[in-house]
């Protein structure tokens, strides 16, 4: 190893310990449902994008047995030579009627879905309205497009419109781009659609949300769009297959025009092997669970309800979380790392969530709680959040 590259890495490595800001990476010892086992220890989880608990459900895990035995364990190539599957068409086929759009393509992960389709239609000579708290892959996407990034106050409406009247009327730009995160994944509120639709019309905006944590959570399971019903009008639906459809890989669902210009121009999908027959079909079984009942997304909802009132009830700030994620703030960094370490000794994993993911003071153990939990497993983690908020002086 360089010796400027050992002291830049000591350097930096020790600042983020020293300030409470290194994050450790757990590693899981059984499947990751609401109960796992780390360092030899059950632990109630509560740090899962499992939402729906599909990761383990006994219908996709024989989907994609019978995928491996049928298709084999790799696609064999990029989508554009001979990696295109039927089983990739299939999935397709099935998130655009899930979505309610003309089409869909697929991509090898949710954060892949960003960097391509953001860059494959924004360029140079474009503008891009970033929401100042949209996903790290949002921002790389925006960043990769070298369109200019205008950010605007979170869901500030009014800063948006004023953001978009002066990009529309200085002249300076091709086209202009809004973006979105539907649900913003660390405090959990909800973007403002129906408003940021109605700017979009006024200044002639492409819009565009990204729905990780929407699908399988909002609209009845069918994501934000659809809890606004405006799947016909927003420009590009992203969404990923690792959060509440338990599998991995993305998608972008729109217009068939939209669908077509990324399959000839978005990079990872030119240039990245396609995802796995087993992926592929557990991920389209988990649709198709879905869109079957609502069952799962209702369970979801009344555990969520049931644990942030745990919380509030306690004296816990909660913030204004619209869904079920549940962050729990704390505020100080090495504190909200303390409170996460001392869940774990006592059961449950909880992960704490610190600068620069949120910023500085609004340190946070965010709680993720699925269908799959049960009342007694809240109970438990309701209790242990009580022992701990006295212990350490937060409630």
């Amino acid at each position: 190893m360089s010796e400027a590259l050992q002291q830049f890495l000591k350097k930096n490595v020790t600042a983020l310990r020293e300030h409470g800001l290194y994050n450790e990476i757990d590693t899981v010892e059984t499947p990751n449902g609401p109960v796992i086992k780390m360092n030899g220890k059950e632990q109630i989880n509560l740090s899962s994008n499992n939402y729906l608990g599909l990761a383990t459900d006994e219908r996709l895990k024989e989907a994609a047995i019978t995928a491996v035995k049928e298709w084999g364990v790799g696609a064999g190539a990029v989508r554009t030579i001979n990696g295109t599957l039927t089983l990739h068409d299939k999935l397709e086929e099935t998130l655009a009627h899930f979505k309610g759009t003309e089409a869909a393509i697929s991509f090898q992960s949710g954060f892949n879905c960003n960097m391509a389709a953001i860059s494959a239609v924004m360029n140079k000579h474009d503008a891009i309205l970033s929401d100042e708290l949209n996903h790290a892959s949002i921002i790389d996407g925006c960043r990769l497009s070298r369109a200019t990034i205008i950010r605007y106050n979170h869901s500030d409406m009014d800063d948006l419109r004023k953001k978009a009247k002066e990009a529309k009327e200085s002249g300076n730009y091709s086209k202009i781009m809004i973006i979105t995160d539907g649900v913003f994944s660390m405090d959990g509120d909800i973007a403002k659609l129906s408003d940021i639709m109605e700017i979009a019309k006024e200044f002639d905006l492409i819009t565009y949300v990204d729905d990780a944590h929407g699908s399988g959570v909002l609209g009845k399971g069918a994501g934000t769009v659809k809890h606004f019903g405006l799947e016909k009008e927003i420009d590009f639906q992203i969404g990923t297959l690792s959060k509440a459809i338990g599998v991995v890989g993305g998608y972008v669902a729109g217009k068939k025009l939209v669908v077509d210009w990324l399959k000839v121009s978005s990079r990872p999908f030119l240039f990245s092997t396609a995802v796995t027959p087993a992926d592929a079909a557990a991920a389209t079984q988990a649709i198709e669970v879905l869109m079957e009942s609502t069952e799962l997304c209702e369970r979801l909802w009344e555990n969520a309800r049931y644990l942030q009132d745990g919380l509030r009830s306690l004296g816990f700030d909660v913030g204004k979380s619209e869904t079920p994620i549940t962050p729990c703030i704390i505020g100080e960094e090495k504190t909200t790392q303390q409170f996460s370490r001392r869940l774990f000794e006592e059961g449950i994993y909880a992960k704490s969530i610190v600068f620069p993911t949120v910023p500085k003071g609004t340190g946070r153990v965010r709680n993720m709680p699925t269908a799959v939990h049960t009342k007694a497993m809240l109970d438990r983690a309701i209790a242990v959040y009580e022992k701990v908020g006295k212990e350490l002086g937060v409630i």
